[in-house]
């Protein structure tokens, strides 16, 4: 022991690398922070890439886009060997991002297998297996690995689809069904900018969606004959009977709340409660993704570190974050594995590996290269995610805390008089922080997808964040510790105890706020490009100065770009409803006609305000007055002073004299709807949905 305590080791006990962090003073010339922040343009070229491969009015050629990320890349090479400027490195960068990104997507896009659901189908029977069971607002979702449809042949057959089951359920993930039900192609965008959740399917693999008629039966057929089917249906079971098991120990309250946050499984979810953390900003606790990876694997890895660094030996001759590290990734592994691996989940675990990467290779886990190679790894791995909320509003709030984070550092390193970075303070003042930049961070994204904001989001957060934190995440993973000797009871009780409370705090946030802050209109999308370029600015920039001449002007290009941008006036959705803009009014959802098709998902909770299929209704906009009209025309009929008229008769040449656009249901369904808006200069845009250029929005048939 003497010895021991005269030996002094470089590291401590804790095994910490000396060399984990760049000191924040180093001088940097231009060419050396062109190459420490490489990565981080050329994964925000990749960002701007794909987003414009996915937004194309047409579909790009492969060899096209490989050809110009060749070229670009002996750009950038020379570049670097013989162009002094610095400005035209970074563009060289951001231009080859750009290009690999869409590359990227090309190439998950031609890999995909075409879509084989171009028809609605049924009443019939369907059968297959259950891969998973989610909440949804109009009953539970089943996830069915198709294994035969009634009067389909079996080489034409959708591998995944989904339908809603109204009735009480009965069968479980990992059984074989029969349902009597109806399937139709995932729904395709009929309103401009409105949620592509064909694209959606198309890469998640879910060929069709619809609905049971009656409930689905259990089989007896059993496992499908591939390893690989049989092995997602074990873990799909797995998945259940954990879920049932938190569910059962948690307590009747928050068992659905606790089941859904250690399996991923929201089916015991009760609907009030889904919808009280929605409205309160907490929903996104119900998504496995970086906050519960973050917490699992940090749980793991600071008590591995901290066991071992109790053990002298080890400590003094290994650092012993490494190992911890490495214990870390394997139980984030079996968490995504258990949890269902969505698209959220893999995200939130790559990003997850890299940290814990860094730390196994002494680099800042902190830092921009390491937020940059976790983008470059999702953008390789899943370009697609690029276009969804989780994957926009995750990175967001990420870079925005390392930003910040970052410049703390700066300034805590330049002043001697700042107070000991420990202690529950530290940390409540640190939480607090975190929220407020992490709301404010993700809020251009939360009205641009969602078009509203939960103003009291910040406050909940700061109440629920807390018992989340120290009292969820350690009980659950006390819980998870000691399952296999039988005494996971207790821990999964405080479990239980501890998301009542967080529901009680949703509950009583979301009475307090309602719906929240909501935009009257669609947030245009050059808006929120010029928020998130105006965003990376301020993060990247080290003047305060810099930083408010950005506000400011991205604020001027907001306003100008709202301004100028299409202003939605009405839209006949192929489902017969009108949505109309009147001045000054939000819009509102009108009954007129009844179609076969669905409603826009931006409108789809909207209620109708009236009905014009009995009798007709006029409406005053901002492109003129819009008459609505029943029944059949005479010669005296012809609205006066009208620009447009929207019937369901198909008697056009009775009102040839009119000056009005005449909008006929046939045109309607056939086009799969009609979208009218105003510019801001010049005549009105009228467009309706295209299909057939993008692999996932085939032409559908009737």
């Amino acid at each position: 022991m003497q010895a021991s305590a005269g030996h002094e080791h470089a590291c401590k006990g804790s095994g910490k690398s000396p060399a984990e962090f760049e000191p924040i003073d180093a001088p940097r010339d231009a060419v050396s922070e062109l190459i420490l922040q490489g990565p981080l343009y050329f994964a925000l070229g990749m960002c701007v890439g794909a987003i414009a491969y996915f937004s194309l009015p047409f579909e790009p050629g492969l060899l096209t886009l490989i050809a110009l990320s060749l070229c670009l890349f002996c750009g950038s090479l020379i570049a670097l060997r013989y162009v002094a400027i610095v400005a035209l490195r970074i563009l060289l960068f951001l231009a080859l991002g750009c290009a690999v990104g869409g590359m990227s997507a090309k190439i998950h896009t031609a890999i995909r297998p075409a879509p084989t659901l171009s028809e609605a189908l049924g009443p019939t029977i369907i059968e297959g297996w259950v891969t998973s069971v989610e909440q949804g607002a109009n009953g539970v979702r089943l996830r069915l690995r198709v294994h035969a449809i009634g009067g389909r042949s079996t080489a034409n057959l959708p591998d995944t689809v989904r339908l809603t089951h109204t009735l009480s359920l009965n069968v479980a993930p990992g059984r074989f069904v029969r349902c009597w039900a109806v399937l139709r192609p995932p729904p395709q965008p009929s309103l401009p900018g409105d949620y592509n959740f064909s694209r959606q399917a198309f890469f998640e693999g879910l060929s069709g969606v619809g609905y049971v008629q009656g409930r689905c039966r259990g089989g007896t057929l059993g496992e499908p004959a591939s390893a690989r089917g049989s092995i997602a249906l074990a873990i799909s079971r797995a998945r259940r009977q954990l879920a049932e098991h938190v569910r059962q120990l948690s307590g009747e309250r928050a068992g659905g709340f606790a089941a859904a946050l250690s399996s991923g499984d929201r089916s015991f979810m009760r609907a009030e409660d889904v919808e009280a953390l929605r409205r309160s900003g907490l929903a996104h606790l119900l998504a496995i993704s970086g906050l519960h990876l973050g917490i699992v694997g940090g749980l793991v890895f600071f008590s591995v570190r901290r066991g071992l660094a109790l053990w002298e030996w080890l400590a003094l001759r290994i650092a012993v974050q490494k190992p911890a590290a490495i214990v870390a990734l394997v139980a984030l592994t079996i968490y995504m594995v258990l949890s269902g691996a969505s698209i959220s989940t893999q995200r939130a675990y790559v990003m997850a590996a890299v940290f814990f990467g860094a730390i196994i290779l002494d680099r800042s886990p902190l830092s921009f290269r390491s937020f940059a190679v976790a983008m470059i790894a999702i953008l390789i791995l899943q370009p697609y995610s690029v276009m969804t909320p989780g994957f926009q509003m995750s990175f967001a709030a990420t870079g925005a805390l390392i930003a910040v984070y970052t410049a703390w550092r700066r300034y805590s390193a330049s002043s001697a008089s700042l107070p000991r970075k420990s202690g529950f303070s530290f940390m409540m003042k640190s939480l607090v922080l975190t929220s407020i930049v992490g709301a404010a961070a993700t809020a251009p994204f939360a009205l641009y997808h969602f078009n509203r904001v939960a103003p009291a989001g910040v406050v909940a957060n700061l109440a629920a964040m807390p018992i989340v934190t120290f009292i969820s995440a350690p009980a659950a993973g006390l819980a998870l510790v000691t399952a296999p000797f039988g005494l996971d009871g207790v821990f999964l009780r405080v479990f239980g105890w501890s998301l009542e409370r967080v529901l009680m705090i949703a509950h009583w946030t979301a009475g307090q706020g309602k719906d929240g802050f909501q935009l009257d209109q669609r947030m245009p999308g050059s808006v929120l490009i010029v928020m998130s370029a105006a965003m990376v600015t301020i993060c990247l920039c080290r003047s305060a100065k810099t930083a408010l001449l950005t506000s400011v002007s991205a604020v001027v290009l907001c306003l100008l770009c709202w301004i100028a941008s299409p202003k939605l006036v009405l839209h006949w959705s192929a489902s017969g409803d009108i949505y109309v803009r009147e001045t000054n009014q939000p819009i509102r959802r009108y009954q007129f006609t009844r179609g076969d098709a669905l409603s826009p998902l931006s409108f789809s909770d909207m209620e109708p305000a009236a009905d014009c299929s009995a009798s007709s209704c006029s409406f005053q906009t901002a492109s003129g007055k819009i008459a609505v009209m029943t029944g059949s025309w005479n010669a005296n009929g012809c609205p006066e002073a009208v620009s447009y008229i929207l019937q369901t008769q198909p008697e056009d040449h009775l009102c040839s004299d009119a000056k009005a656009h005449l909008l006929s249901w046939d045109a309607v369904e056939a086009s799969k709807g009609v979208t009218v808006r105003s510019a801001l200069i010049g005549e009105d845009i009228i467009s309706s949905p295209t299909c057939g250029i993008r692999p996932w929005a085939p032409c559908l048939h009737d």
